[in-house]
């Protein structure tokens, strides 16, 4: 019996790929790369002008390797299963020249979607190694290595050790920074209109004041964000808020409020296309909450596992296979919601990276969420759920919707009210797409107004005045950073989540509700780099060199030639010129009002500080990244460095008669029991953890600790009482607060606070299942059905402490005594976690 050796780069992938293969298959995994530059060099050939990299094996990856060779000495047939994008052609290339097989002799493996068909078809199909896009690999190996290996000693001189450069990183470093300074320059103003409750035959509805004495009332849009005045002040009528109230009491008294014309017009709303990487990331940082990192993990998994098709693409085409099979899981709605027309999707990418499909549910139909819920855990059954939906919805016919507008006049005023009606839902059936603004999703909801006639009398129930404060522009959260850099052509399907992760990571950015905020670091990286490598953040550049990049995977650019020119005539002389300034990058904030001195913005050993002058005793200051760059101007530097630069005492603690006090020091703020002496040490406790110096709990204001808080914080560790015999404390660690009881640690969730967390929120945190790296999913008992409130999925769960309830949130609670889980019911469930709820809101 032939003996062939299946190479593929995930365990996983081999695990599910053995089980469509027969007798005389062997499938092993590499684990990723095998071959890769060295650490401790550039591993570049930059002296002799050919830049070929010199790659070694990981010493970690050293036994791998010889157990490949063993095993491909005595196969028959070598087959590469490796994916089909640049990362996985290279893989392969590299476990050929280890393997000692020639490029033209290497038999690739190719499939979109890990079924028995889709292999059995690869097996019978396989092709050659496609050495263009092992070159655009390299080529964007080199290049990254060429930037991150000279510049970033740069950075370590000028601004901070450890720091690091890239060539897409500072680009989306670069885009988050500019946000900021567009937010620091913004100048908001505040304008009122009026709302009125009108109502018609006992039925309220609201109307919104547009217009008077003839002038419209202005919107945001129509403020200048530089200045804060309206653009075209000649052309509204600007309400300030004691006219509005003067308006709205006079109003109210008016009569009649009369109906002077209503409008309807028809429109549609199109399903969307099947997912791409960056749409498939964007939608599930909306609706799931997600990073593009656990996006990108949990997507991996699903494909890896048989139920969806590859995830790195930016294709949104399907199979007639694919279309078929939604078609048929879209007339589960109705037969009346499938399009009378195939839908084919269409790539607006200009030079798409490879030919996939969208990412979909894999085989020739789709298994249905419900079952697919079943045989995987909650994240990615509630991944495959969106990606289901999303397909089957491409494939479904439009919505078809009414809005109505109704002016309301009376007296010089006129009101607007506006409805929404869903003639007939289309594809809205099956998925409505999130949003970044929790606002906008208002207008997926049908908006009703009372049986209306022009020329009908209302009568006005109240007018008040509404007050309105323009905004400055929204910072970048995850998923609109990704829609940015894509639309600007910066980065591919496989490197959004890398790129996010990356900045994050290394300090340059901190996210906050979601919000990416640049550090002080980043803003000093960021100013360093446009005053010498402009280039390297500049979004049109590094687009074309994506392009280029894009021309060298599919043969119509040469890798090597490309690396020389860009190293020699676009980057490596500004690294020399840069190397001879002796000057460091300084961000001017103002000048002190009071003595003339320039305020700076620097970097030191220990972080970012602001300087005063030439510095010295009461001119310089820390800068926590808690106050977010568009938020310091000279006001907040000045009150920054006119604060007491030592210890600071909040509290004497009456047992010891010692201070408690405030400090900073190279690791941040602090708290301090006593002095330092000859015998012992005093005790410190940090006010923040990680890397990103977040605050200890959610109740601490750093700026501004009490003397109750700074009592408990100086004792860590809290005992908060017993579980079962076991004493519970709570402290902070490296990686935030949490509990412990014995060796059993839990992290403290970010919506609990370290300082208040009572027994029973321990014992909800110990009822969970306990989060490791090597998680399983939970144990189910019983599934009870869909909570009507959250839309998620109550069930009967198996913890170390006995049963307990789960709606999907952070809201458990227990099984009573002397219930069975069996016996428990979908009504009983709900009560008991409205009873829990309620006891929360007592605590509060």
């Amino acid at each position: 019996m032939a003996n062939k050796l299946v190479i593929v780069e995930s365990p996983t992938k081999a695990k599910t790929i053995t089980k469509f293969l027969g007798n005389g298959f062997k499938v092993e995994s590499s684990f990723g790369h095998v071959r890769d530059l060295p650490k401790s060099s550039m591993g570049i050939n930059i002296e002799d002008g050919t830049f070929e990299p010199m790659y070694e094996i990981p010493s970690g990856k050293k036994k791998k390797v010889a157990e490949l060779k063993k095993l491909a000495k005595d196969a028959d047939e070598i087959l590469f299963a490796t994916d089909e994008d640049r990362e996985g052609e290279a893989i392969s290339w590299h476990l050929a020249e280890l393997l000692k097989i020639k490029p033209e002799k290497v038999k690739r493996l190719v499939f979109h979607e890990i079924t028995k068909t889709a292999i059995e078809d690869a097996i019978k199909n396989p092709r050659g190694l496609d050495i263009n896009l092992v070159d655009a690999q390299q080529a964007r190996r080199v290049l990254d290595r060429l930037v991150g290996y000279e510049l970033s000693p740069l950075l370590w001189k000028k601004v901070r050790y450890g720091l690091s450069a890239g060539r897409v990183q500072s680009v989306a470093v670069h885009l988050i920074v500019e946000k900021e300074l567009e937010r620091a320059k913004f100048k908001s103003s505040e304008y009122f209109d009026l709302l009125a409750i009108l109502s018609s035959s006992n039925e309220k509805f609201e109307a919104k004041l547009t217009e008077y004495e003839t002038k419209p009332i202005p919107a945001g849009k129509d403020f200048d964000s530089d200045n804060g005045k309206l653009k075209k002040p000649e052309n509204f009528i600007l309400l300030g808020e004691k006219q509005a109230k003067e308006l709205a009491e006079k109003l109210l008294t008016s009569k009649p409020w009369t109906i002077s014309e209503i409008s309807e017009k028809p429109y549609q709303t199109h399903p969307y296309p099947p997912f791409i990487t960056s749409t498939l990331q964007q939608e599930a940082h909306r609706k799931l909450g997600w990073s593009a990192k656990q996006t990108m993990r949990t997507a991996q998994s699903l494909y890896e596992n048989g139920y969806i098709t590859y995830m790195r693409t930016d294709s949104v085409s399907l199979s007639s296979q694919a279309i078929n099979a939604a078609r048929e899981a879209a007339a589960e709605f109705g037969k009346e919601y499938v399009s009378e027309e195939i839908k084919n999707y269409q790539s607006k990418s200009k030079l798409a990276q490879e030919a996939h499909e969208a990412i979909r549910p894999a085989g020739s139909i789709f298994k249905h969420p419900s079952q697919v819920q079943k045989e995987v855990d909650g994240g990615e059954s509630a991944l495959y759920d969106l990606i289901w939906k999303r397909t089957v919805a491409s494939q479904m016919k439009s919505a078809q919707m009414i809005s109505l507008n109704v002016k309301i006049e009376v007296e010089k005023a006129i009101f607007e009210a506006k409805g929404k009606k869903i003639e007939f839902a289309g594809y809205l059936r099956a998925y409505v797409e999130g949003s970044d603004d929790p606002e906008a999703q208002l207008e997926n909801q049908e908006i009703t107004l009372p049986n209306l006639k022009e020329k009908q009398v209302v009568e006005a129930q109240s007018v008040k005045p509404d007050g309105h404060i323009t905004q400055p522009p929204a910072r970048y959260t995850e998923a609109s950073l990704i829609k940015k850099l894509e639309s600007e052509g910066v980065g591919r399907p496989s490197t959004y989540a890398t790129i996010l992760d990356t900045i994050v990571e290394r300090d340059y950015v901190i996210k906050i509700n979601n919000a990416l905020i640049p550090t002080y670091t980043a803003m000093i990286v960021d100013y360093y780099l446009q005053k010498y490598f402009d280039n390297l953040v500049n979004v049109n550049f590094t687009s074309k060199m994506e392009d280029d990049l894009d021309k060298i995977a599919i043969g119509k650019e040469k890798w090597h030639p490309y690396i020389k020119e860009f190293y020699k005539e676009k980057f490596h002389s500004h690294i020399e010129k840069a190397s001879q300034d002796e000057t460091y990058p300084d961000i001017v904030v103002g000048k002190d009002k009071n003595t003339n001195q320039e305020i700076i913005i620097r970097s030191g050993k220990y972080g970012p500080y602001l300087q005063r002058g030439a510095g010295g005793e009461n001119n310089t200051c820390s800068l926590s990244d808690s106050l977010a760059p568009a938020d310091l101007n000279i006001e907040s530097a000045m009150e920054l460095l006119s604060k007491p630069s030592g210890p600071q005492v909040i509290y004497t603690d009456e047992a010891t008669g010692k201070d408690i006090t405030q400090r900073t020091g190279r690791f941040g703020p602090y708290l301090q029991l006593g002095e330092d002496d000859e015998k012992k040490k005093a005790k410190k406790v940090s006010l923040t953890y990680g890397p990103k110096k977040l605050p200890i709990g959610a109740s601490v204001n750093i700026d501004n600790i009490n003397a109750e808080q700074a009592k408990k914080i100086i004792s860590f560790p809290l005992n908060i009482g017993e579980i079962d015999g076991g004493k519970i404390t709570a402290s902070v660690g490296r990686f935030g607060p949490y509990l412990k009881k014995g060796e059993d640690y839990r992290s403290i969730p970010k919506d609990k606070d370290i300082l208040t967390i009572t027994l029973e929120e321990a014992k909800e945190l110990y009822a969970q299942e306990k989060k490791t790296r090597t998680r399983k999913k939970a144990s189910i008992l019983k599934e009870l059905g869909e909570d009507p409130k959250t839309k998620k999925s109550i069930q009967v769960l198996d913890g170390p402490y006995g049963p307990y309830i789960s709606n999907g949130t952070r809201t458990f609670a227990p099984i009573p005594k002397d219930t069975q889980p069996e016996e428990m019911t979908l009504e009983l469930a709900l009560r008991l976690i409205e009873e829990k709820k309620a006891k929360k809101k007592k605590k509060k």
